[in-house]
């Protein structure tokens, strides 16, 4: 061996993701929503970001369109504009969840009892779950990507919903679906088809693509 070269230390593999991913970001990133399990998402992935609150009309957009793909990516779009518009420069995330079964659209239960009927009309029927996400800079939206994955309920009875709900209420009351894929929510079906983060909300890959295209990421 030549001298003054040296072997390198071997990493462990905490340190090795440490200097891979540390400060992965080349420009300001913000999460335009409160949500934890997006929160969440983004973390794990190495991203580092700022989640702020948008202000948007979610109601109209729900009135004036009836497919949940359209809603969706509207929203997605309006939540990401909205914040940006106050931003110059940053880019923004936005995303939206549609539940829908048999054509029927859902919110966020309103309570416990609304939670408790929701699941009921739930029992036995496919679900729809169709998430966006966009982003924004400057007031203007750049980018958006819509995925749907369907969710097998199986049958619940009443018992199973009181115990469900006793564990999972209020956190479950956050969400359109009444369920938290990452908790007891998974067993609410007996089969699931499509994307994991879809399920969770967020379309992160395609996410992680358009941010690697922007040099938001490293590629």
């Amino acid at each position: 061996m030549e001298q003054g070269c040296r072997l390198a230390r071997p990493q462990s593999r905490a340190t090795a993701r440490r200097s891979l991913f540390h400060k992965v970001l080349q420009l300001p990133l913000i999460l335009a929503s409160t949500s934890p399990i997006r929160r969440q998402m983004l973390e794990a992935a190495g991203v580092s970001f700022e989640a702020v609150k948008p202000d948007v009309n979610e109601d109209g957009a729900k009135a004036r369109l009836s497919d949940a793909g359209e809603i969706a990516r509207e929203l997605a779009c309006a939540k990401a504009v909205s914040v940006s518009a106050g931003k110059p420069g940053d880019w923004v995330i936005g995303s939206d969840s549609v539940v829908s079964i048999g054509g029927r659209l859902f919110d966020k239960p309103r309570d416990r009892d609304d939670a408790v009927e929701h699941l009921r009309f739930f029992s036995g029927k496919p679900m729809m779950l169709t998430s966006a996400v966009a982003l924004a800079r400057n007031g203007e939206s750049d980018w958006h990507h819509v995925s749907s994955a369907t969710l097998q309920v199986r049958e619940l009875s009443d018992e199973f919903i009181a115990a469900y709900l006793d564990a999972e209420w209020p956190e479950v009351g956050y969400t359109v679906g009444v369920f938290r894929l990452e908790g007891l929510g998974v067993r609410l079906f007996d089969r699931i088809d499509g994307d994991h983060f879809t399920i969770l909300g967020m379309p992160l890959l395609q996410l992680l693509g358009a941010l690697r295209e922007r040099g938001l990421l490293q590629s």
